[in-house]
């Protein structure tokens, strides 16, 4: 019997699924929510942007921060459950791995994964399904998993 996980996953929410065999339902492993990704932008800097002097002159200019808040909140998310992924695969907790998750965040995800992880990855569907129920998630995946 081959044990896969779906994760399904969006910036701010993710669950783990699992299916016990080829034809089984997904049962829910475990849900995680990431509310900081939901926040606006100003609520996430801590100030207004800092001010520098231009290299030649007397000019000044504010500061413009590197990456937005949101992204960073994202890809501190995606670090967090790729640890997970990780950790249950060096466990032998799962043998395939389906990841379902909003474009933007699909491409966070591929960038965190261990090697372990991506050696385990059955499919990947680029669409924002993760506050869908098990049954729809189960309807967008191959018959036998």
């Amino acid at each position: 019997m081959t044990i896969s996980w779906v994760l399904a996953a969006d910036s701010s929410y993710a669950k783990i699924l699992q299916s016990d065999g080829r034809t089984a339902p997904l049962n829910l492993l475990e849900e995680r929510e990431h509310p900081d990704a939901r926040r606006k932008n100003a609520d996430l800097y801590s100030d207004s942007a800092g001010r520098s002097f231009d290299s030649g002159g007397h000019g000044r200019h504010a500061m413009e921060p590197g990456t937005d808040a949101k992204t960073t909140e994202a890809q501190r998310f995606a670090r967090e459950l790729c640890e997970k992924l990780r950790a249950a695969a060096l466990q032998g907790e799962y043998e395939k791995l389906y990841i379902l998750a909003a474009p933007a965040f699909l491409g966070i995800l591929r960038e965190c994964l261990a090697e372990n992880v991506k050696s385990r990855i059955a499919g990947e569907i680029s669409k924002d399904v993760a506050r869908q129920t098990a049954e729809e998630i189960r309807d967008k995946l191959p018959d036998f998993l």
